[in-house]
């Protein structure tokens, strides 16, 4: 019933997908995003979350919607893409793209590298107006925290700092592509593992080298933890929350065990199982690679159930994620 109502209520991009997407990952997107669909649909909850460079990809323009429409409850997300989606918010006509980015030297690497273009592919993130411009206003709210003995996640420190609007007149491109100014608004849980190799991480790890800041005013990863599993036992009741995994990595990896810390480690029995898994990767799993490990896999780990709805799609997150997002939101 639910697939019908929605299929006749499908903007273009959707009908294409039903009518051209008929096999092999074409029709995993579809099937993936019909049982996403469904999920929210039954009343389950969903966690996406973000590995890779898929802020400097500006997936917030798709993200963001989905953020504003509830069809995301909790992201999961590197470092880097929490603080580059604020880049990109603040620096975007100083970015530049290089399509022929194979074909350069390394002595051409070394010339972007003097003008502070860090390159992400075909993408230049400038070092000057987008680092440094959000240095300037993080360093500010991360030393009064550190002066008044409080702590916080990183997430709520990038929280703190587009609430104040200090960057607000840097703003370069339409704040509603923004995913990061979305999940702002709604004050969206966000998980971000491994913060210390990002570069606000870096900047922050300086600071407390120099003895201005101490290492225990950003809270760490137990915690994020820790508050993860608080936050899924009041969640997991009912349809239960499902897991759509962008990219492979700590992004994925960390979250996910939540659910065996919980029954195996603390013996929490009454603990249910993620209730729909997809993951889009392109990752080779004859190679040893957890983040290409085939669904079922995970039922090894006590992290999926045995008829847990459950999806992978080998092939480019730029290209799939919007798609199956564009579905949700009946584009």
């Amino acid at each position: 019933m639910h697939e019908i109502f929605s299929a006749m209520n499908k903007g273009p991009i959707s009908q294409f997908m039903l009518h051209h997407y008929r096999h092999f990952n074409a029709a995993t997107v579809v099937d993936a995003a019909k049982a996403y669909e469904s999920h929210l649909l039954e009343g389950g909850k969903m966690m996406i979350t973000l590995a890779g460079a898929m802020s400097t990809a500006e997936l917030g323009v798709s993200l963001a919607e989905m953020i504003r429409q509830d069809k995301v409850q909790i992201i999961t997300c590197t470092g880097a893409n929490l603080e580059e989606d604020i880049m990109n918010l603040v620096a975007h006509s100083h970015y530049r793209r290089l399509p022929n980015y194979r074909d350069l030297t390394p002595e051409q690497e070394f010339e972007l590298l003097e003008k502070g273009l860090n390159r992400v592919t075909d993408t230049c993130i400038p070092e000057e107006e987008a680092f440094r411009k959000i240095q300037h206003h993080i360093e500010i709210i991360w030393k009064d925290a550190n002066s008044r003995g409080e702590r916080y996640f990183p997430h709520e420190f990038m929280y703190k700092l587009l609430r104040s609007r200090a960057m607000e007149p840097d703003y370069e491109i339409d704040p509603k592509n923004s995913w990061m100014l979305a999940a702002a608004e709604k004050n969206l849980p966000i998980i971000v593992p491994g913060w210390e190799d990002s570069t606000m991480g870096n900047i922050f790890a300086s600071y407390c080298i120099k003895g201005e800041m101490k290492p225990t005013t950003v809270k760490g990863g137990i915690e994020y933890m820790m508050w993860l599993s608080d936050w899924y036992r009041k969640n997991s009741q009912g349809k239960g929350v499902g897991f759509f995994q962008i990219g492979g990595g700590i992004a994925g990896d960390f979250p996910i065990c939540v659910v065996p810390m919980m029954y195996q480690d603390l013996e929490w029995h009454d603990v249910p199982f993620w209730s729909y898994f997809c993951q889009i990767s392109d990752s080779t799993t004859s190679y040893g690679s957890y983040s290409g490990a085939v669904p079922n896999e995970k039922i090894t780990w006590g992290k999926l159930d045995i008829n847990t709805p459950k999806f992978i799609i080998e092939s480019d997150a730029t290209i799939v994620a919007p798609l199956v997002f564009a579905w949700l939101l009946d584009w």
